[in-house]
C-alpha cells in the first residue's frame, strides 16, 4: 500500500554534502521506485526565528515561512528525521525547527481537564536516522540513546507518533565505501517498506 512520507533532513550544514544527505537520497529513491509519495523539507534552507518563551510557544503564530512545513507533517502518514550527533543530541537548527512547527493548536491541544494534552498528530509513525562519530553501541548501551530516546517519548510520541523507529549509525568518520554502501542499501529497504 503506498505511503504519504515526510523526509526531513535536519543537517544544518548547507556548504558540502553529509552523510545524511546521501541517506536521505537513498530512503527517497526506495520509497519512491515502491510507488510511495514523498516530500522534503531541508531545515537548513529555512528561515525562522527561535523560540523564546512558554508563552511564544503556547500562544504566538508559527512563522510564515515554516506554515507549508505544517502542512505537509498532515500530510504525511510517515515521517522520517535525519540528524548527525552534535554534544550528545539534534543539531539546535532541527530543535528550534521542531519547537516552532509542533505548536499547541497544530500538533496537540488541551484536554478538557487541561491536565493533559490531546495529540493531534496520531496515527502517523516515524522514523528517526541519527549518524555520530562514536560506535553506536557505545551511544545505545552505555549513554542509553538518551537524546533519542527525548525525541522519541517527549516530542515525536508527546504529539502521537507511532511506533517511532531508530536507525543509529555509528563510526560515521571511519566508514570505507563498503560500510557507507551498506547503511545507504538499508535506507533504500527502509524507503521501500515505507518504515
Amino acid at each position: 500500500m503506498s505511503k504519504h512520507i515526510l523526509l526531513i533532513q535536519g543537517h544544518p550544514d548547507t556548504l558540502r554534502p553529509h552523510l545524511c544527505h546521501a541517506l536521505a537520497d537513498a530512503y527517497a529513491d526506495g520509497a519512491t521506485t515502491a510507488g510511495h509519495e514523498v516530500r522534503r523539507i531541508d531545515v537548513a534552507t529555512l528561515d525562522f526565528p527561535l523560540l523564546r518563551s512558554p508563552a511564544n510557544w503556547e500562544e504566538g503564530s508559527v512563522p510564515s515561512g515554516l506554515a507549508a512545513a505544517q502542512d505537509d507533517i498532515l500530510w504525511a502518514g510517515h515521517l522520517v528525521l535525519f540528524f548527525p550527533l552534535w554534544l550528545g543530541d539534534m543539531p539546535a537548527l532541527l530543535k528550534g525547527f521542531l519547537e516552532q512547527v509542533l505548536r499547541p493548536g497544530f500538533a496537540i491541544e488541551r484536554s478538557d481537564s487541561q491536565a493533559m494534552f490531546k495529540k493531534r498528530l496520531a496515527g502517523r509513525s516515524a522514523r528517526v536516522v541519527v549518524t555520530m562519530g562514536m560506535p553506536a553501541a557505545l551511544y545505545r548501551w552505555v549513554f542509553r540513546a538518551h537524546s533519542v530516546r527525548a525525541l522519541e517519548r517527549n516530542i515525536l510520541g508527546f504529539v502521537g507518533f507511532a511506533p517511532v523507529h531508530e536507525t543509529l549509525i555509528g563510526g560515521t568518520g571511519n566508514l570505507d565505501a563498503k560500510q557507507a554502501e551498506k547503511w545507504l542499501d538499508a535506507l533504500r529497504k527502509a524507503g521501500a517498506k515505507g518504515d
